[in-house]
């Protein structure tokens, strides 16, 4: 049970209500999550709109959800895991990349370099250094890139915090994740 109220998406009106619609139509319901974080119009507005930038951004979605499963299986978050689990097959990637992104792996080198570099973030608090970011130079990935690497992080952390925190109920398909 969700340690905060799941707000009925047919109860809410105006820009909300717009945003909720939009979510509905993305996924063809309103995922808990987005329900959780309904409550605040503010938070709805930043996480959906985070979702659509950084989805029409340069590094692609199935990259975007790789980067996702690896930072929500570090953080036990089982409802990003599962979402963005599922989301990553519909962006192309198999179950065995989707499975080795959760360890942080990948056998694309410029893959495997974003989610060492995801997962060097999160474990690090951010006080990565200059060799985590010369990595992913060498991996082929320009600033503007390696910036918008950093946008997925910071979304990811955010999602990963309101479902742990808020015990929000996993409403997609469950995925297990990494025994530590």
């Amino acid at each position: 049970m969700s340690r905060i109220e799941l707000v009925n998406p047919a109860s809410i009106q105006g820009e909300t209500g717009k945003l909720l619609e939009q979510i509905h139509g993305a996924f063809g319901a309103v995922p808990n999550m987005f329900r959780a974080v309904a409550s605040s119009p503010a938070a709805l507005q930043s996480m959906w709109g985070s979702f659509g930038a950084l989805g029409s951004g340069t590094l692609g979605a199935r990259l975007g959800e790789q980067i996702a499963v690896a930072i929500a299986d570090r953080n036990d978050c089982a409802y990003c895991l599962a979402a963005h689990t599922a989301l990553g097959r519909k962006a192309g990637a198999s179950a065995q990349e989707m499975a080795a992104a959760q360890s942080g792996e990948s056998s694309d080198p410029k893959t495997a370099a974003a989610l060492k570099f995801a997962i060097a973030v999160v474990e690090k608090r951010a006080h990565v250094g200059e060799a985590d970011v010369a990595a992913l130079r060498a991996a082929g990935f320009g600033d503007g890139e390696i910036v918008e690497i950093m946008a997925h992080i910071a979304l990811n952390l955010f999602t990963n915090y309101v479902n742990v925190a808020f015990a929000v109920p996993v409403d997609f398909p469950g995925v297990k994740l990494r025994a530590k």
